[in-house]
């Protein structure tokens, strides 16, 4: 439900790595391309830098600004409170709409809710499936992280995995704490692993020393393509024959799945979270339309694997998968 200044009137899925090539806190603007600009739409994720997770998202909300002619203000910031601070200027600078992903949602309850009683329509995206509801936001575009971990443990079962290893890069995600949990559930012999997804070579390292202490592991599941890809030299570094699965994807590693060098990656399509989210604005405000009837909008998940890879492929050379 979109509580507006007046009245409840719209209703419209983790992050999973860690952001893209935006600079951390840095606001950038896709320059509409039809003269003025229709509305302008502020987007804060909590991308950290170097994920290209969030590259995706970004492109998926430029494509929808850019159909619109919208004049889109991207920034991000891992910090919960920094992240709530950049919703909080995007209060005072009046923009039209904002998206925003709600992965710690604690921090961001009271400048979000601020944003709904104002007047601003606010939708959500990639983190905070179970909060955006009671925060008042329009709707939610992502996916169920506990479904989509149950799914990749009974993966790994079926797969007759003995041993999972699930590595977490940002403590306090709940999105990526609810996808180990939810593997978990499903796949018992399952233990979490928190690494600094910002530093990569300690994440290396931290894997390794795992690896090497714990010989039973016959997999390792980890939240991100970047960090499945590190995963890989983990594995070569404490001699291990544990296999490599995955949740979301990019160019490289679509790559190592039609190599075979990761098994599977569960795809949530974060460039389509991003289009939605900048879409149902510009939508609710040219013609009044809801999407989701109150429910969230899910994106996924669904498995990329050796099977239908190449389907996938054409769209990742291009780096929208």
């Amino acid at each position: 439900m979109l509580i507006t200044s007046a009245v409840a009137a719209l209703a419209l899925t983790a992050c999973s790595s860690s952001g893209g090539k935006q600079t951390t806190g840095e606001a950038a603007a896709a320059v509409p391309a039809g003269g003025a600009p229709t509305m302008t739409v502020a987007f804060i994720t909590h991308a950290a830098p170097g994920d290209t997770f969030w590259d995706l998202v970004r492109k998926g909300a430029e494509a929808a600004a850019a159909k619109g002619n919208i004049d889109l203000q991207y920034q991000s910031d891992p910090d919960g409170a920094n992240q709530a601070n950049l919703v909080q200027s995007a209060i005072d600078k009046k923009v039209d709409g904002i998206a925003v992903t709600l992965a710690k949602p604690d921090a961001m309850k009271a400048n979000v809710e601020k944003a709904v009683k104002g007047g601003i329509p606010v939708v959500a995206l990639n983190g905070g499936i179970d909060s955006w509801k009671s925060m008042g936001v329009a709707g939610y575009f992502g996916q169920d992280e506990k479904i989509a971990g149950e799914a990749a443990g009974q993966r790994l079962k079926d797969d007759g995995a003995k041993k999972a290893l699930c590595v977490i890069q940002e403590q306090g995600h709940v999105g990526l704490e609810a996808r180990c949990d939810g593997a978990k559930s499903a796949f018992p012999d399952t233990e979490k692993i928190y690494v600094t997804g910002t530093d990569m070579p300690s994440v290396q390292a931290a894997i390794t020393a795992k690896l090497q202490q714990d010989s039973g592991i016959d997999r390792v599941l980890t939240l991100g393509a970047p960090f499945a890809l590190t995963a890989l030299k983990s594995i070569k570094d404490a001699s291990s024959s544990a296999k490599v699965v995955t949740f979301d994807t990019n160019k490289d590693l679509v790559t190592a799945i039609k190599n075979g060098q990761v098994e599977w990656a569960v795809d949530q399509q974060p460039y389509l979270q991003g289009y939605l989210a900048v879409d149902s604005l510009w939508l609710y405000k040219n013609n009044g339309n809801t999407i989701g009837g109150g429910q969230a909008t899910l994106t996924g998940p669904a498995f990329i694997d050796k099977t239908n890879v190449a389907a996938v492929e054409q769209f990742a050379g291009k780096g929208t998968r």
